[in-house]
């Protein structure tokens, strides 16, 4: 075992490159569906050894800092320390930016790695229109993760600047990830898929330490106790050698005690008076939004939603809810599918629906700004309210202007058959439902993103995601982005309502425990009551304060130790 870390530390070129990449790619089998917490640590640790090799691209310390000593890799596993080469007037001899370069490499190799192998399935979208899109399937399944990459490379970089030859570059390893991965999760919109949080967000013990810090706050904890074993070989003391992994281990059985007091022995309290019957059609992607297949398809989710649910009861249920972009045409304005949906309806009944919406064109368009919604509709077929998507999906629901110009002028079209896509909302708003509790609507994509899915006012009851997965077939896709959905709740401390037009379906309660669900690619409905709201979680009461009061303190211990240079550990 030693001898991996030596081979590690001393890799240079390519070999260091693809090991960095090897182990970026075993990361991904801590994301859904796999769930292989060990992964973390078979990811982490080699990656912690080959940061350690770039203390030899160039010199350990920088400005007036210069000169002093720092460990030789060469001397791995002891670590013992070396002055930095100087040539005869003092100055140093390698580029001061060298090992940052190295890396900030290291880190995109180890990115692509673990994107390439978390996200292939995007591939599957390229698939459902082959003859329209198989051509761009290489940009998506190599050229998001190329691009995500440098996330973790400024991560790496970042944390190179504090590196030091003891424990302490596990905390600035921690440091630089949690920051690379924020920054990945609100820059250009943000894509916070599969963040590396999510590693302890599975279990339902470990997944509720979100009720305190939320994602991110569990991005800093999984790398912190992911990264520790590495030195376990590289420690030049045995107390060296086990006091980060036990602080790691402890910590962890930390976070599965507190998972344990906080999850009650028994089910979630309902609310009063609602009954839900959830409809999965399990439609392929390809039928779903062919104008040809309406009346079909209309017949589909009629025939579905009135039919016995599997425990038998036939009893009206109060509230119908049907997935994503329900059909391939405009709901409201057309009179008889909403008869048709007033014939299913029982007295005070209502169905939720995701469904696209187009405005009145104004003066001088010949067409209106269309919108991903989810529209709410009484026994009568009167569309009751709506609630429009606000944070879309990049080049799947719309593509920026001048790109869009480009596209059609090459004969091409974006993925979603709306002329210009879908215009996104102004902002978030707290849905009304008669019978429900206010509730906080999300569509797809949007329950990915921890913090945002509440409008600002008064608190909601409850969170419902409509989505539509067909896309990606039965791929890890499906099952990550329920993973992460289902975080959501633990860390709002509100039960989730989930309707997926493939899977997964599922009522969540506030702990993140399945009250009932349908999995992947089966056709059914789901009848269920409805859990209640817990009090208001101290993550959502402190959600900026703490991930940003743990990173200042970081960095504060980080430059301490950076300038003194004298291990603790």
């Amino acid at each position: 075992m030693m001898r991996l870390a030596d081979r590690a530390i001393l890799a240079r070129g390519w070999r260091r490159w693809l090991m960095a990449f090897a182990a970026g790619a075993v990361g991904a089998l801590a994301m859904p569906p796999f769930g292989f917490l060990p992964a973390l640590v078979l990811s982490l640790a080699p990656a912690i050894w080959l940061l350690d090799g770039t203390v030899r691209d160039g010199p350990s310390s920088i400005g007036p800092m210069s000169g002093i000593r720092f460990w030789d890799p060469s001397d791995a596993p002891l670590f013992k320390q070396r002055v930095v080469d100087r040539d005869p007037k003092g100055r140093t001899t390698r580029s001061r930016w060298a090992p940052f370069k190295s890396a900030a490499l290291l880190g995109w190799f180890w990115g692509f790695g673990y994107f390439v192998a978390g996200l292939w399935w995007l591939g599957a979208a390229f698939l459902v229109e082959a003859d329209q899109f198989a051509w761009a399937m290489p940009f998506g399944v190599l050229g998001l993760p190329a691009l995500l990459a440098f996330f973790p490379a400024f991560g790496f970089a970042l944390a190179r600047l504090f590196w030091l030859p003891d424990a302490w570059r596990i905390l600035a390893f921690a440091f630089g990830l949690t920051v690379s991965e924020w920054l990945r999760g609100h820059l250009f919109t943000g894509f916070p898929w599969n963040n590396l949080g999510l590693a302890l967000g599975q279990n339902l013990w470990l997944m509720q330490t979100a009720s305190l810090v939320g994602l991110y706050g569990l991005t800093f904890l999984s790398l912190a106790i992911g990264a520790a074993p590495a030195v376990l070989l590289t420690g030049k003391t045995m107390r060296a050698r086990w006091t980060a992994p036990g602080i790691a281990a402890g910590l962890l059985v930390g976070l599965a005690a507190f998972g344990v007091w906080r999850v009650p022995s028994e089910a979630s309290p309902i609310v009063d008076n609602v009954r839900l019957r959830i409809m999965q059609p399990n439609l392929p992607q390809d039928a779903k939004f062919n104008p040809r297949n309406r009346d079909a398809i209309m017949r589909r989710y009629l025939t579905l939603s009135a039919r016995p649910g599997r425990d038998g009861i036939t009893a009206t249920p109060t509230h119908i809810i049907w997935p994503e972009s329900a059909f391939p045409f405009l709901l409201h304005r057309d009179a008889g599918s909403l008869a048709q949906i007033a014939t299913l309806l029982g007295p005070g009944s209502v169905l939720i629906t995701g469904a696209a919406r187009m405005d009145a064109p104004l003066p001088g368009e010949a067409v209106g700004k269309f919108y991903n919604a989810i529209q709410v509709i009484d026994e009568k077929g009167t569309i009751l309210g709506a609630y429009d998507k606000v944070h879309l999906v990049p080049f799947g629901e719309y593509v920026p202007k001048f790109l869009d110009t480009l596209i059609r002028a090459a004969g091409l079209r974006q993925f979603v058959h709306i002329p210009g896509g879908f215009e996104p909302s102004e902002k978030r708003t707290t849905l009304s439902i008669p019978g429900l509790p206010p509730v906080a609507a999300t569509i797809c994509y949007e329950a990915i993103f921890p913090g945002e899915i509440l409008a600002e006012g008064p608190r909601p009851d409850l969170i419902l995601n409509v989505t539509n997965d067909a896309w990606f077939g039965q791929t890890p896709g499906p099952y990550q982005h329920f993973a992460q959905a289902r975080l959501r709740a633990i860390e709002e401390g509100l039960p989730l309502v989930r309707a997926a037009n493939t899977g997964i379906s599922a009522v969540i309660d506030p702990f993140g425990r399945s009250v009932d669900a349908l999995p992947l690619a089966v056709e059914g409905v789901i009848d269920t009551s409805l859990p209640v709201a817990e009090p208001v979680t101290l993550y959502r009461k402190w959600s900026r304060f703490s991930l940003t009061a743990t990173l200042a303190i970081c960095l504060i211990i980080l430059i301490a130790r950076r300038r003194r240079q004298i291990p603790l550990l």
